[in-house]
């Protein structure tokens, strides 16, 4: 039996979490969110705390526990902090431009490259430091924002021997020797 799975989950105080028709919903001060349970779960919501119970004992069902958990815990911590990523444009020239629900990427192409911004992730474009554009993508679900700034950097990930490219802030590039230090290593 997964040992993860059966532990029961704090609910804080301005939290609310209700179970209706085999969807949990999590609501906190700003936000709201929303997440179906498999049928072979059941949701106890005691004084405080939710509590994971599989109705056979399965294989599935005990991942299905476990995985379930880890759900709500991010959906609570979501509506209590909220999740944020920030990436970095690191390039000659890199820009990135928030207009309306629409941020277009210039990083080194023959054009620009325009992302829909999702409704449940917000956006923020400013310059840290050293001049270089830097997004921050914060939200309360956890996926969302994950998955928008996995998007913006497959658009232009980091090369290895110089850098450039779209990276998570303090993301470490594992840099390559160019030609001209192979070169000199030979002789």
């Amino acid at each position: 039996m997964s040992r993860l799975g059966r532990k029961p989950i704090a609910i804080p105080e301005k939290v609310k979490v209700e179970f209706k028709n085999g969807v949990l919903e999590v609501s906190g001060a700003k936000e709201k969110l929303s997440q179906k349970i498999d049928e072979r779960l059941d949701v106890k919501l005691d004084k405080g705390a939710v509590t994971l119970e599989m109705k056979e004992q399965t294989r599935e069902a005990n991942m299905l526990q476990g995985l379930t958990r880890g759900l709500i815990v991010n959906m609570i911590e979501g509506v209590v902090n909220g999740y944020k990523k920030e990436l970095e444009l690191n390039g000659l020239g890199f820009k990135a431009v928030l207009t309306g629900s629409q941020l277009t990427l210039t990083v080194g192409f023959s054009h620009t490259v325009t992302k829909e911004v999702p409704k449940t992730v917000k956006v923020v474009v400013s310059m840290n430091a050293d001049k270089m554009p830097v997004l921050t993508i914060t939200g309360a679900d956890k996926q969302a924002v994950g998955a928008f700034a996995a998007e913006v950097r497959a658009v232009k990930p980091p090369e290895p021997y110089k850098g450039f490219g779209i990276r998570y802030t303090g993301e470490k590039i594992i840099r390559k020797a160019g030609k001209a230090a192979a070169a000199g290593a030979k002789k």
